[in-house]
């Protein structure tokens, strides 16, 4: 490996002007000595000195620093060149300006035209700019892109699309100042495309230039043509049937016309749709069209269109009863493209069928037949395109729904900490014959109440707090069971099923019975005159991936879960929606639309999976898959605890320190701890606790600490304090999701998370496990 190193090494980097700057400053050094002879003796001669000494002493430690950044490079440089010259990609190591340090072999072949090594010698050209400028046409600004991206994450990728195809560009920080372009082209990718085309199409330019035929096109003209004065005597106009020079005599085509970006636009050839010709070419064309009058009505399809409308027949049918989602009257966009508006826009509309959600993009080409004018509809299946950009549209909500919910469950968290905190203390001072004792409680259930709203909006969103442990689900249903005949009823029979010897999963117990009640719920209400609801579990074992609504389920072992009802059913175009926030086909008052789309959250955020199927008038049955928990349960926390205190002593004469910027809270929790007979030393900031800490006589057992406050946050500062006092405990405290600081948790030894809101009982019993 070393000789192949030895042997290849890479390129020298261009003498760029940071290079030059030392000699600069030695030449206006020497300037300044020899000017300090010549002036008279004293401070102005002196200075001049000093001055010309120090820049020559700047000018040695900015030479001498370069060299050593010129050296870490080298050595990047050696260990990255060997495993570049077996990369097939085009890989250029250039520096944060761009200039070119090292091509692969692949790259030197790519841009051999380029002359990149001479290039490099005479520093003119020698950057990523200019190696990139024959592939696209302003490299400058992605390259810049590309460039800030990488300073802020280490790596950023593109893909930027050309006339001659696709240039994915990937760029990674190598260390030393230096950084590793890969340049990846698919060429084949638009051409490829093109040639594919199921009618003649060209590409023509802003004179009548034709920049690309297809190979259909080729095929039917019979030769390559360079303008479109050579295809036919007749004006190419939109809309109007030409006779087309072709290889074997004159033509009838219809003209359609698309326009482009740049002053360029696309020409398809049509068979014309006249009443004398034979029907064959226009029914069994492989692209759907269809002709529709100006009124609306459609007048004639092809085998095509009846397919993507999963109609036998539509002649005589409105369009507007065939799609919807135009946003305007149909015969208003049908009288617009008869009188030559618009007809070269396309419009997406969603097919009205049940059995499944199809888009289609839809461009109106206008037709005279016997003077009148008509249209011919081209269609292109979109569903896909649709799915991505509904997928995309929804990624993106539900990540602003987890930013505001967020936001508001940590504001709420805390509000609701103070409030059923301080009711929890007054709790304690009234007993069961006080009359306010009734209206604390009240308060307090309400409290909860309210936590429980915030953490369903952290569900959905997929932020909330999991407290995972090993589950049997049969005891979990078991003991679920209950509360679930409760909420279905008498008219609605609940029956479950286990499988007899069903593996143990690991989830959040509370987390999911909420999902079960929320499937049960929805069982319920989708059978208004009664019926069944059957729960049934059993093992699943998959040896192969499961792909299905666009997830993979890998191969493993899983418990499977089935909530199956006889209700109404969902119907096929609305499955693909059942999971989305706020979606729901209940009226105004009877639901939120947050209750499956919290299943969702809930089941994806425990590692699980889960799937809908439905048959309009039978039923629905939703699936939800959990992976087999394989290790040994641990020992119950709430029995450590136990333990812990009757064996090691009650800790009262502990000291914690408590570190809140919410003062309600803070309050609160320091009340309730000094009841329980500990010591506490308050702050109300991190800033303000490495202070009190800084007196050695001052001993502190257990940190508790808020993880989101101004200045520092709760495991900045713990860190620091650690160093001098290793051996203290520590109690996270947050509004926020545990996941959205659980690495920094997890960094920190003898540390343990406590959602807010708290109760007193939780923070006390917290406090004494961490003491024991």
């Amino acid at each position: 490996m070393a000789d192949t190193i030895s042997a290849e090494p890479p390129d020298a980097a261009p003498p760029g002007r940071g290079r030059r700057r030392p000699l600069y400053l030695v030449a206006v050094s020497v300037v300044l000595i020899l000017l300090s002879g010549f002036l008279p003796a004293g401070v102005p001669a002196l200075g001049t000195l000093a001055l010309g000494v120090g820049i020559f002493v700047s000018a040695l430690a900015l030479h001498a620093r370069q060299l050593l950044h010129r050296r870490g490079q080298l050595r990047v440089l050696l260990r990255v060149s060997h495993f570049l010259a077996g990369d097939p990609a085009v890989s250029v190591v250039a520096d944060a300006e761009g200039d070119i340090h090292h091509i692969n072999p692949a790259g030197r072949s790519r841009f051999r035209d380029a002359d990149v090594s001479s290039k490099q010698e005479t520093g003119e050209g020698g950057s990523v700019v200019a190696l990139l400028r024959g592939l696209m046409a302003n490299p400058a600004s992605v390259v810049y892109r590309l460039q800030k991206r990488t300073e802020a994450q280490g790596v950023a990728s593109d893909t930027v699309s050309t006339r001659s195809g696709q240039v994915a560009l990937s760029v990674h920080d190598i260390g030393g100042g230096l950084r590793l372009w890969r340049i990846e082209e698919n060429r084949a990718t638009a051409t490829e495309q093109a040639e594919t085309g199921l009618l003649p199409r060209l590409t023509v330019g802003r004179g009548g230039t034709i920049l690309f035929m297809n190979a259909v096109a080729r095929k039917l003209i019979g030769k390559r043509v360079s303008s479109l004065d050579r295809l036919s005597s007749d004006p190419l106009e939109n809309g109007k049937v030409i006779s087309l020079d072709t290889a074997t005599g004159p033509v009838a085509r219809l003209v359609s016309e698309v326009a482009l970006n740049g002053g360029r636009r696309e020409l398809f050839f049509l068979p014309p749709p006249a009443e004398n010709e034979s029907s064959t070419s226009f029914d069994h064309l492989s692209v759907p069209l269809m002709k529709v009058s100006q009124m609306g009505v459609v007048t004639r399809a092809n085998h095509e269109a009846l397919k993507l409308l999963n109609a036998e027949e539509v002649t005589g049918k409105k369009l507007s009863d065939l799609m919807e989602g135009l946003g305007r009257p149909v015969t208003d966009w049908l009288r617009d493209a008869a009188a030559g508006r618009g007809q070269k826009q396309s419009e997406f509309l969603r097919i009205s069928r049940r059995d499944r959600e199809v888009f289609v993009q839809v461009v109106l080409n206008r037709v005279f037949e016997d003077g009148e004018p008509s249209i011919i509809a081209v269609l292109n299946d979109a569903t896909e395109l649709k799915t991505l950009e509904a997928q995309f549209v929804q990624s993106q909500k539900m990540q602003a729904i987890g930013q505001l919910a967020g936001g508001v469950a940590h504001d709420f968290n805390n509000l609701l900490t103070a409030i059923s905190g301080h009711c929890d203390l007054l709790l304690l001072r009234h007993d069961q014959g006080d009359p306010n004792y009734g209206d604390l409680v009240q308060i307090n259930q309400n409290a909860n109440r309210a936590a429980a709203l915030v953490g369903q909006l952290l569900a959905f969103s997929r932020k909330q707090t999991l407290c995972p442990e090993v589950l049997d689900l049969r005891d979990t249903l078991a003991d679920l069971t209950h509360l679930l005949n409760r909420l279905v009823g008498e008219r609605v029979a609940l029956a479950l099923d286990h499988d007899p010897v069903l593996r143990t999963i690991r989830a959040d117990k509370r987390q999911l019975e909420q999902v079960l009640m929320n499937l049960v719920v929805n069982a319920r209400d989708a059978m208004p005159e009664g019926g069944e609801i059957r729960i049934t579990t059993e093992g699943l074992t998959l040896d192969a991936p499961l792909k299905r609504d666009r997830a993979s389920v890998p191969p493993g072992d899983y418990v499977l879960v089935k909530v199956q009802d006889q209700g109404v059913g969902i119907a096929p175009d609305m499955l693909q929606k059942v999971f989305e926030p706020f979606y729901t086909t209940k009226r105004t008052g009877e639901g939120t639309g947050l209750g499956l789309s919290t299943v969702y959250g809930i089941v994806k955020q425990t590692g699980g999976f889960i799937f809908v199927d439905s048959v309009v008038g039978k039923g629905s049955c939703f699936s939800l898959l959990f992976p087999v928990h394989s290790e040994k349960p641990a020992t119950d926390a709430a029995s450590l605890a136990l333990e812990d205190t009757g064996a090691g002593g009650t800790g009262y004469d502990a000291v914690i320190l408590l570190v809140e910027d919410e003062a309600p809270v803070r309050a609160f929790a320091s009340r309730a701890l000094r009841m329980r007979g500990f010591k506490v030393l308050e702050a109300a900031s991190a800033e303000e606790a490495l202070d009190l800490l800084r007196d050695p006589e001052i001993k502190v057992n257990v940190f508790v600490t808020d993880v989101v406050m101004p200045g520092l946050d709760g495991p900045s500062w713990v860190r620091q304090a650690l160093e001098d006092r290793p051996e203290v405990k520590v109690v996270f405290v947050s509004g926020y999701a545990q996941e959205s600081f659980h690495d920094d948790q997890a960094a920190i030894p003898n540390s343990t998370f406590l959602p807010k809101p708290f109760s007193l009982v939780e923070l006390t019993d917290t406090v004494q496990r961490q003491l024991h």
